[in-house]
């Protein structure tokens, strides 16, 4: 029966769904017992004056790859952001929906999340939620570059400007928790931005035809500190 379970391969419903992920496989044990897991309804944060997230994005090369759980797009090297003094380097944006996050309750259509690491492997997430309207520049770039298959990467010709997918109010939410797939690793420093931005409906359609549903339940916030920028 062990090996049988270990051939469940996570994903968003049924026997390999968010509820028994924990068990899959010993690597994936934090989903299930971990105490700072993401995502969490964001409400009840603190006001404070937050020192502005210090984004360094530049138009770059990119290559997009439908992984059978998300659409992930992996950016060239040099897009940093610097943050209470440390510095990380954007791996990859990852699309979700319907936003895993919410704001004080709100569940909005999609998210993305811009992944960043820093020297020593740690994460840091800058999330985004996206809310019904105008036509997102970035999210066409990389609909316009979806591959045919899945786990076969497409190399873009164009360049890609990570900073585009920012809105203009740059305040944010900032907590700790954790990556929001297996293994749940935690230690994962997320900022949510605190204004939505805009995607149209045909945008969402076209992700909810291969993803209608990619997002991991609420977690417990389990009195964690959140703070926000005033």
């Amino acid at each position: 029966a062990q090996a049988a379970r270990a051939a469940v391969a996570w994903g968003y419903q049924g026997e390999g769904g968010p509820a028994h992920w924990g068990s899959l496989r010993p690597e994936y044990a934090l989903c299930a017992s971990g105490q700072r897991q993401s995502p969490i309804d964001i409400r009840d944060g603190i006001a404070v004056d937050l020192e502005p997230i210090r984004f360094d994005y530049r138009p770059g090369g990119f290559a997009v790859t439908d992984n059978g759980h998300t659409v992930q797009v992996d950016v060239a090297p040099g897009n940093t952001i610097e943050t209470r003094g440390k510095r990380y380097e954007l791996r990859h944006l990852q699309f979700r929906r319907p936003s895993e996050e919410r704001i004080n309750g709100r569940q909005f259509e999609m998210s993305v999340h811009l992944v960043h690491q820093d020297a020593e492997g740690r994460h840091a997430v800058v999330a985004v939620v996206m809310e019904r309207g105008a036509a997102q520049p970035v999210v066409q770039q990389v609909w316009n570059n979806l591959p045919l298959e899945k786990h076969e990467p497409l190399a873009a010709q164009e360049p890609l400007d990570p900073a585009a997918l920012l809105p203009a109010d740059r305040r944010y939410f900032t907590f700790m928790g954790s990556l929001t797939t297996p293994p749940c690793t935690e230690g994962v420093l997320w900022m949510v931005m605190q204004q939505p931005v805009q995607a149209s409906p045909e945008q969402i359609h076209i992700f909810s035809r291969l993803y209608p549903n990619n997002a991991r339940p609420l977690q417990q916030a389990a009195g964690r500190l959140i703070k926000q920028s005033q």
